[in-house]
């Protein structure tokens, strides 16, 4: 017997590299706007303002390789490949050159996105969560250990859709590098083992449709996959 009305949902997790062990995920927060390029094709001004942030719930996540239905509400589904940092210690307004010995380590992301929906939020001034925060907008490869890899700081980030590429960038292109982003966002949080933190895409980003298939590569990172499936 227990004291919940329903059977709590699994844990949320991601698989790491090598190892049996997996990383359970809390929270999941994505940096917007992070590549100057992306930010001018979306109509914002990419000068080094200060960052700003939204989350995805945890059971967003859905693994690399996955088959995932075209979500409901959209006819605008759009892709957007990132950087993941995933914490590992506790960091609370700590300093952009400490905050490195914060990170676990790294994987490859996609931030999903219902585009049409993002925009109809923004042009009337409310959130994007519906836009954003949806099931499966959280694609997410294997973790690797910063042990193992250490803390990238540039080389390519790139995505493909049907084998065509569409996104290419590099991650020194970032306006805020992983270490300011961590020491930024912990201003506001007690950030902590569990947090993802998705660090913002390059330019390219476009529109999806059931049967294509999404490939991304981060170097040093696991190759991502996503099949995009018809709608429920």
């Amino acid at each position: 017997m227990n004291d919940y009305v329903f059977p709590p949902e699994p844990q949320p997790s991601v698989a790491v590299r090598g190892s049996r062990q997996r990383y359970a995920v809390a929270r999941i927060f994505c940096v917007g706007r992070n590549y100057a390029a992306h930010a001018r094709e979306m109509g914002s001004d990419p000068d080094r303002e200060p960052p700003f942030y939204f989350s995805k719930p945890a059971n967003a996540l859905v693994p690399s390789g996955a088959s995932i239905a075209y979500p409901p509400g959209t006819s605008n589904f759009h892709y957007e490949m990132e950087l993941v940092i995933a914490i590992g210690a506790p960091a609370f307004k700590v300093a952009p050159e400490d905050a490195e010995a914060t990170i676990w380590g790294y994987a490859a992301g996609l931030d999903m996105t219902r585009r049409d929906l993002q925009n109809a939020a923004k042009a009337i001034g409310r959130p994007w969560d519906i836009g954003k925060g949806f099931e499966n907008s959280a694609v997410i490869t294997e973790l690797v250990p910063a042990s193992d890899i250490g803390h990238p700081k540039a080389g390519a980030i790139t995505l493909a859709v049907n084998g065509v590429e569409k996104q290419r960038g590099d991650l020194s292109d970032m306006i805020w590098s992983v270490p300011e982003i961590v020491a930024n966002l912990s201003q506001y949080y007690h950030l902590g083992p569990g947090d993802l933190i998705y660090t913002g895409t390059p330019e390219g980003v476009g529109a999806v449709k059931p049967g294509d298939v999404i490939t991304g590569v981060i170097e040093g990172l696991d190759n991502l996959s996503l099949t995009i499936k018809d709608p429920d």
